[in-house]
């Protein structure tokens, strides 16, 4: 099952978290009486905002998996924040608040994650410029993070499971962990091209220099996929961990110092489905 299934709009319409240019992640807790009828309505909700605004707004729900029972996760992809208003009146007026337990519904917003942000301008590497918008996205889409095809690619549309990564950076390190990020991801992205992808975001509205992976997987077995990897790393792959990615200046060391320690957060969810 994969999140596309859930709408009836073309797969050439739909926005994901490849090539949108902005993902807000909405999460809430359904109610223990309502955990049947809130999953339809949240599946029927989405497909209505999915038709009346194909091409600026698509709207798909999950489910949390290993984790919080009946805590549903929807990823609205939008092409800019232009968009967010309308589709956040059609979630307002949709009638369903009652379902959810109070308190528990909460947004993150999420920007793709573009070389010249938060310092990077001054530690790209050699092969990098600065990423520039595409047509009708104020921002790169995740997309430009890789080389891999875009039909080699998993994304929130095509995933079996999708892993949401947190972490917060130590200041002094902002632009040293964005470097770290986007080299290790692209490593899994290349290695693992249509089993499984990564993308890197920036978050919007909150914390600052909270940074924010989907790791989309092709399935639930791909996760052992991404164990193997890092088990048996080979030289390249080391050598991202390994890389002496702070400059002597700072205090010279490697990824391990970049993070605030306890920070670094997964939540997983797959595709909503009432079969």
């Amino acid at each position: 099952m994969t999140a596309a299934r859930q709408t009836s709009v073309a797969a050439e319409t739909l926005l994901h978290s490849a090539n949108c240019g902005v993902v807000v992640e909405r999460t809430a807790q359904l109610r223990n009486q309502h955990r049947k009828t809130g999953r339809r309505a949240a599946l029927d909700l989405a497909e209505r905002i999915n038709v009346k605004y194909q091409g600026a707004a698509t709207v798909l729900v999950y489910e949390e998996v290993f984790g919080r029972r009946d805590r549903l996760h929807w990823l609205l992809h939008l092409r800019s924040l232009g968009n967010y208003s309308a589709v956040e009146s059609a979630f307002d007026d949709a009638g369903t608040d009652p379902m959810y337990v109070d308190g528990s519904v909460s947004e993150t917003l999420l920007i793709p994650q573009h070389w010249g942000m938060y310092g990077t301008d001054e530690a790209l590497p050699d092969d990098a410029g600065i990423d520039a918008a595409k047509p009708d996205l104020v921002v790169p889409p995740a997309a430009g993070q890789t080389t891999v095809p875009a039909d080699q690619l998993t994304h929130s549309a095509n995933a079996g499971v999708i892993i949401h990564r947190s972490a917060v950076t130590k200041y002094a390190f902002r632009a040293e962990a964005r470097m770290f990020a986007r080299q290790i991801t692209e490593d899994i992205n290349t290695r693992l091209p249509g089993v499984v992808s990564s993308f890197l975001y920036e978050e919007a509205f909150g914390g600052a220099d909270h940074m924010h992976w989907l790791i989309h997987m092709e399935s639930l077995s791909a996760y052992y996929d991404l164990i193997d990897m890092h088990q048996r790393m080979d030289d390249a792959t080391r050598g991202i961990y390994l890389n002496e990615i702070i400059s002597p200046e700072k205090g010279g060391g490697t990824w391990n110092r970049i993070f605030v320690e306890g920070s670094m957060v997964d939540v997983a969810f797959s595709p909503l489905s009432l079969g």
